[in-house]
């Protein structure tokens, strides 16, 4: 097994041939890896099983089970993603702008790739895919080291995927899986400095402190999702119970998905018990506040630590909040600053929630499930960045550039 050393050599030497191919080259590349994950489906099914048959027999949650099992369906939205990621504008050596300054040199900037991207992941075998084709279209080396209760299906999507690149000028090397699951390779892989330009942690966070406090590398935090829903008393109600369904219960182990529900004092004794139901013949675990439970005597109390925490599972917190004031300071103090939504009928109220609510992706009258890259239009995604600087909330092609200045000049000295 290759150590992480000579991965990173590779992976540098591969950034420099990778960011001088061309579009069409790079697009080529894509759509072979893109046909190569559909001829291999069989092959990736079955590194796939034995990744689910060990997680089960170790009792994991459904919802995590979710994220880890693949089937044809899914393997074929990851060909989909990255053959959507070739059809995306290459920015790759855009001129951002040019000025000239009056002593007639010209000044202009040119995007170009950050260099070597590593990305260290939990249980979504479909990051090996979306992280890969992103990398390559934007004209990064990627390294990647997915989780160990996926190791069987990150490996072999990886070797096809490095399969695919053999007859493109792509070099091979641009696609690395880690296949160690050794703690110890992993805080090893953080220390590459100098062969590494930024490191992406996606999953819990426990992985995302840990990767904060112990990379040299610079990190691009992705961060949890305890997402808010706030229902204002001038909300369509029927629409509010088809939206927090949605947000909760698609795909509740998802970061996108509806963890709180905030609910207006003056509806709270109407609405309650219409959405509480739903959510309970959806299996879904209630935890209210002190004024829920007075409605909704069967509710589980709340804890201090509910408001904070990230399920990630069929559990929804719920909280009647006295006014608009009240559920932003929440959001704000408990929230996660990833996706937040309102539902008013209020343009005003929305406005208000949208500039004042302090997270990546704030919304009005929808499900916190949209923010994906794939759903913003940007194809496949790397990451939703919760911090503010560099990248904030999904991450595509664009946000793994950066630029250099170019100077232009005829002989030009400094005096």
């Amino acid at each position: 097994m290759e150590t992480i050393l000579e991965i990173c050599k590779k992976a540098k030497v591969a950034s420099y041939e990778l960011a001088k191919l061309s579009t069409e080259t790079k697009n080529n590349a894509l759509c072979r890896m893109a046909n190569a994950l559909e001829t291999n489906i069989d092959r990736i099914l079955a590194a796939n099983t034995k990744d689910t048959e060990a997680a089960k027999g170790r009792g994991i949650k459904p919802a995590l089970l979710d994220r880890l099992a693949l089937d044809k369906k899914k393997i074929s939205n990851m060909a989909r993603c990255l053959r959507e990621v070739g059809t995306l504008t290459d920015p790759i050596g855009t001129i951002e702008r040019t000025w000239t300054r009056p002593n007639g040199l010209i000044i202009g900037q040119i995007r170009v790739p950050l260099g070597v991207v590593g990305v260290i992941y939990e249980s979504r075998p479909d990051v090996t895919s979306d992280a890969a084709g992103i990398c390559i279209k934007s004209g990064n080396a990627v390294i990647l080291r997915g989780g160990s209760d996926a190791i069987n299906s990150n490996v072999t999507i990886g070797e096809v995927l490095r399969e695919a690149l053999a007859d493109t000028r792509v070099p091979r090397d641009a696609i690395q899986v880690i296949k160690s699951t050794d703690r110890v390779v992993v805080e090893e892989f953080m220390q590459m400095r100098d062969y590494i330009d930024a490191l992406i942690p996606r999953g819990g966070a426990d992985l995302i402190k840990a990767t904060i406090e112990k990379s040299r590398i610079p990190v691009i935090e992705t961060g949890t999702g305890n997402c808010h829903i706030y229902v204002e008393e001038d909300a369509d109600l029927d629409k509010a119970v088809s939206i927090i369904i949605n947000a909760k219960c698609q795909r509740p182990g998802t970061c996108n998905a509806a963890e709180k529900l905030l609910v207006h004092r003056n509806i709270a004794e109407k609405f309650l018990p219409k959405i509480i139901a739903a959510l309970q013949a959806q299996k879904v675990e209630v935890r209210g506040c002190e004024q829920t439970r007075k409605i909704i005597p069967d509710v589980k109390p709340a804890t201090e630590e509910d408001w904070y925490t990230e399920f990630l599972d069929l559990i929804i917190g719920v909280k009647v909040i006295k006014n608009l004031d009240e559920a932003i300071g929440h959001i704000n103090k408990y929230g996660t600053k990833h996706s937040d939504s309102i539902l008013t009928g209020d343009f005003d109220k929305a406005l208000r929630f949208i500039r004042e609510v302090d997270s990546a992706a704030v919304y009005w009258n929808a499900s916190t499930r949209f923010t994906d890259g794939n759903q913003f239009g940007l194809g496949a995604e790397i990451g939703i960045s919760t911090q503010k600087l560099h990248a904030r909330g999904p991450m595509s092609i664009q946000h793994l550039t950066t630029t250099k200045y170019f100077v232009l000049g005829r002989g030009h000295i400094r005096e």
